[in-house]
């Protein structure tokens, strides 16, 4: 009786057998050998008695019986005393013993051989392929972008190399790609150890790229594996290695053990301005996502290809399917928007956004500009911003910090931070008695998850709001639960008051993306997404590593968006080719627009890249330029001055080229 309730004959007997099978293992085989016995002995009665030639007597059939028994069960047919009987069962028992031991052998052995083979140890020998080292979040974003970047090119192959088993690897990289034309091969071994790394060939790819693990020792396991490359890839010219370090700390070392080959990127950095920048300038994650994948528009650098002597406004409007926006000057130093009546010096290079199908050629599309409809107001200068930071977690003093040196006077950072937050955010200048700076910052302590702790920040006050999520680690298999919690609180004040909210959260798995409820203004990046979306691009083409670096520079970043009053006349049709005219006279490149239609569910929708010159549609007021701004002015003097590249000049008549300005900092 259980609970009350009379148990059923099928239950008892159920559970008296599970008891029995459970004693041991001799237990077990003894009740295999009865029901053998129950169905094999009735069954051979059965075939025995129904047999028209059986004997007639009736020892006879029970030796017929025993001999269709035996040769069922294989134990010997043997007949006569029972004590040969006996001795025939025996040895009928021993040999199945022994045969059983036998198949157990080779079935454990081949079992092995499979799964040795199974886990690769075949050397690659293709040439040209993408290596990829590690196991991470980010490994899924950058196999498949160098997938995409394999297929354009022919069918390829990329190798991933990582400390687990092969099989899972491809199971989840396969259902992560889906349908391609590159093959993907997976290779397990110590990432440290430079025999292991023989087996993908690093010294034959196209690219090598390292990918940090989510430890805590993931940091110095990248050094260690740049170091294990060195044997393999030689002294000579090599394929590019590019390599990410969480902890800016370990990027020298990184640098130094890559060598003049390598390219390190700091994903905790470049994470932090991301979010600095998105947050500012609210659609712009969904720019930079569709700039840095393969599929959509890219950077590229190109021979200039133009008449001598052109300005630089003059060679931005020679390309009919390609924005410039910057040189690259001979000594491989980029500069971003120069002045518009620079020229370009010898070995000078254009940086460009271009869609890899599109042939960038030459076209003279100066006769598209209409000055007209261009708007002659200027922009306003940036007031102080008011921000708000939930959360905290390892990127938040990099954002803390950021914003610090790049706030206008009068700023507001207001922190909240959870009570089993582990890091405390510094104190403000303030609070320590040093000048308050042009940023005024507060802390506060509340637990996030609770709805009156959000609500008691009026997050309709602010200019942007920052949400973050704690740290992967022991007992947080599912960081991003806290945040999506936050952003359902944000999106419900978001729809109680009418007004859009410009929310920038940051995520740790793609799969939070979908779930994220997110405004019209908000937007959600993914840890580690963008850090991967640039080493694959810098592997495909490493001449572009020091332009990402201006593009994402600590002051502030290169891409904007600008409301297209600021260039066209509101409701007047105009081509692209005069945005482009217009944004340059602003000292801005334009490569794109957002268009802002009744029909937009989000901030992301609506974005065009690298439009066609000749491409003509009426700008609505809510509509939004992408540009390639120029650096800040940095204070020299009392004076705006830029930093230029060495080369570039003013054109102007008899002038002599310019002295080398002082490097960059």
């Amino acid at each position: 009786m259980v609970g009350g309730q009379q148990s059923s004959l099928r239950d008892r007997a159920r559970y008296l057998f599970d008891r029995r099978l459970a004693r041991s293992t001799g237990t077990l085989l003894g009740w295999l050998a009865l029901g053998c016995l129950v169905v094999v002995v009735p069954v051979s009665t059965l075939l025995v008695w129904m047999d028209p030639n059986a004997p007639r007597s009736l020892s006879g059939r029970l030796t017929a019986v025993w001999r269709t028994s035996a040769e069922t069960l294989r134990l010997g047919v043997a007949t006569g005393a029972p004590l040969r009987m006996l001795l025939s069962v025996l040895l009928g028992l021993i040999a199945l013993l022994c045969v059983s031991t036998l198949v157990g052998v080779v079935t454990t052995g081949l079992g092995d051989r499979l799964a040795e083979l199974r886990r690769g140890r075949s050397t690659v020998l293709e040439r040209g392929h993408a290596v990829v080292l590690g196991w991470s979040e980010q490994v899924f974003t950058v196999v498949a972008e160098s997938a995409a970047a394999q297929d354009s090119r022919g069918r390829g192959v990329v190798a991933v190399l990582a400390d687990r088993d092969p099989a899972e690897m491809d199971e989840a990289l396969a259902a992560t790609l889906g349908p391609r034309r590159t093959r993907l091969v997976c290779r397990t071994g110590s990432l440290t150890d430079p025999a292991a790394l023989a087996l993908v060939a690093p010294g034959a790819a196209g690219s090598v790229l390292v990918l940090p693990a989510e430890d805590a020792d993931a940091d110095p396991e990248v050094v260690r594996i740049l170091l294990a490359l060195r044997p393999l890839l030689g002294a000579a010219a090599g394929p590019p290695v590019v390599a990410a370090v969480r902890d800016r700390r370990y990027l020298p070392a990184a640098r130094l053990a890559a060598g003049p080959r390598g390219v390190v990127l700091d994903t905790d950095t470049t994470t932090a301005r991301l979010l600095v920048q998105s947050a500012r300038r609210p659609g712009l994650p969904a720019v930079l996502r569709d700039l840095l994948d393969v599929a959509g528009a890219e950077f590229h650098v190109i021979e200039p290809r133009t008449p001598a002597g052109l300005t630089f406004a003059e060679i931005a409007l020679h390309f009919a399917s390609a924005c410039v926006v910057g040189v690259l000057g001979a000594d491989g130093r980029p500069l971003l928007t120069p002045a518009p009546d620079s020229v370009l010096a010898a070995g000078d290079r254009l940086v460009v956004v271009a869609h890899d199908d599109t042939a960038v050629t030459p076209a003279d599309c100066r006769g598209l500009v209409d000055p007209a409809v261009m708007a002659a107001r200027e922009p306003s200068p940036p007031g102080p911003t008011r921000t708000l930071l939930l959360g905290w977690n390892r990127r938040a003093p990099l954002i803390v910090d950021t914003l610090r040196r790049t706030a206008r006077p009068g700023s507001v950072l207001d922190v909240v931070t959870g009570p089993d937050d582990d890091v405390v955010p510094p104190p403000s200048p303030s609070e320590s008695g040093a000048d308050a700076g042009p940023l005024h910052l507060t802390h506060h302590v509340g637990d996030l998850a609770r709805p009156e702790t959000v609500r008691s920040f009026d997050a309709l006050g602010y200019d942007s709001v920052i949400v973050l999520g704690p740290d992967a680690g022991p007992g947080r298999e599912r960081p991003d639960d806290r945040t999506l919690v936050t952003l359902l609180m944000l999106r419900a004040r978001e729809e109680e008051s009418g007004r859009a909210l410009p929310v920038v959260a940051e995520l740790c798995e793609h799969r939070s993306r979908v779930l994220a409820p997110l405004g019209r203004a908000s937007d959600a990046v993914v840890r580690g997404e963008l850090t991967a979306l640039l080493m694959a691009q810098i592997s495909q083409n490493p001449t572009l590593a020091p332009v990402f670096e201006e593009v994402f520079a600590a002051r502030g970043g290169a891409l904007g968006l600008r409301p297209a009053g600021q260039y066209v006349l509101p409701g007047r049709e105009a081509s692209f080719a005069t945005v482009v005219a217009a944004a340059l006279r602003h000292g801005d490149c334009a490569i794109g627009y957002r268009a802002h239609t009744p029909h937009t569910a989000r901030g992301d929708d609506g974005i065009r890249l690298c439009p066609g010159k000749s491409e003509r549609r009426v700008w609505a007021a809510g509509d939004e330029i992408v540009v390639v701004s120029a650096p800040p002015a940095v204070s020299c003097g009392g004076a705006g001055v830029r930093d230029g590249l060495p080369g570039m000049r003013r054109k102007e008549a008899g002038d002599a080229p310019a002295a080398h300005p002082p490097d960059r900092q």
